[in-house]
């Protein structure tokens, strides 16, 4: 017998990872996770609840390669008056809403769409390219109607956290993308930046950055994305090449982009929500997706972009929905996320 306040197949919510040794009336925990060594998760719950079963329909993917049968994560339940607290949406942009200077069918449409219902929207990117200022102008030239402010890239991080630490990183990102990093000192390196950076990733520029983190630097990856798609077809990402510095260094980087929870968060808070109150939509299963269910969102995945099929079948967590297409995934949240 199910629980029924567990989510049936198409309702969602984000995993919680808030662990705990008990339950208290505020709080659900499944069984199956308790019984398991790996993993022992909550839920908080606005006013008490009665567990009728550990019976679930949303778990961790198990026919993902990495996870463990025995490790099951619970969801809270979407009812309506979850939707109802539904306030914001942080929106992937490239593979999302649009490829280069091509617009995803039906993308500015739907967004305008989500406007009109004044939920808070965010668009979240680890886009390395190009600085923020010229993504803007672009997105601006192809149609889009979105201001600067709207905008959280994994380079506004990542500039946030060299200049936290006082870092003069070796820079291994593309020229487009150094406005973001104006009046950062490149002199005396003392740590390594890398995004996504064609030009630079040949074999001179990255046996620099290997000697410095042999003496000790710190290695920042902006993201460690696998590929992305680009106009002619899918292209490498950054990740390939952040590996390599690890392996062959022997050190670890800190990723500061997507899919790492403290990115999430900072988008949300500028927008003043928690992440039981968002759903992020996105093409790649494991960063914009998993990544945000980890840090508490919801995760829709819609089959454009970075898409391949059956990306949703060998992720970590199965995604919270699965659209075709952002308009498409834009109807499913006004449909049934949103208080009508």
């Amino acid at each position: 017998m199910q629980c029924l306040l567990c989510p049936s197949e198409g309702d969602f919510g984000p995993p919680v990872a808030k662990p705990s040794a008990r339950v208290s009336s505020s709080q659900l925990l499944c069984s199956a996770a308790a019984s398991s060594p790996i993993s022992r998760r909550t839920i908080d719950c606005p006013q008490p609840i009665i567990v009728l079963s550990a019976s679930l329909t949303s778990t961790p993917n198990k026919s993902a390669k990495n996870c463990s049968t025995s490790c099951l994560l619970q969801y809270p339940a979407v009812s309506a008056t979850m939707a109802k607290r539904i306030a914001a949406v942080l929106i992937d942009l490239s593979g999302t809403i649009h490829i280069e200077d091509a617009i995803i069918p039906g993308a500015i449409e739907a967004l305008k769409r989500l406007r009109a219902t004044q939920v808070k929207i965010k668009f979240v990117t680890n886009t390395t390219k190009e600085s923020k200022h010229v993504l803007h102008e672009r997105l601006k030239r192809i149609g889009f109607s979105i201001d600067s402010e709207e905008i959280f890239t994994s380079l506004t991080a990542a500039r946030q956290l060299i200049d936290q630490r006082n870092l003069r990183p070796l820079m291994l990102i593309a020229d487009a993308a150094k406005e973001d990093f104006s009046g950062v000192c490149y002199e005396n390196e003392n740590s390594v930046l890398v995004g996504l950076a064609p030009e630079h990733f040949n074999y001179e520029r990255l046996t620099t950055a290997f000697r410095l983190l042999l003496d000790g630097a710190p290695l920042i990856a902006i993201h460690k994305a696998r590929y992305y798609k680009r106009g002619d077809g899918l292209a490498l990402g950054p990740g390939a090449f952040v590996s390599g510095l690890e392996y062959s260094s022997g050190c670890k980087a800190e990723v500061v982009g997507k899919p790492e929870a403290a990115f999430f968060h900072s988008a949300l808070q500028d927008l003043g929500c928690t992440p039981a109150q968002a759903v992020m939509i996105g093409d790649d299963v494991q960063d914009d997706v998993c990544g945000a269910m980890k840090a508490g969102l919801a995760g829709i995945l819609v089959k454009t972009g970075k898409y391949r099929p059956g990306d949703e079948s060998h992720a970590e967590l199965s995604p919270s929905h699965v659209a075709e297409d952002f308009p498409q995934a834009v109807d499913f949240i006004i449909n049934n996320l949103l208080q009508s």
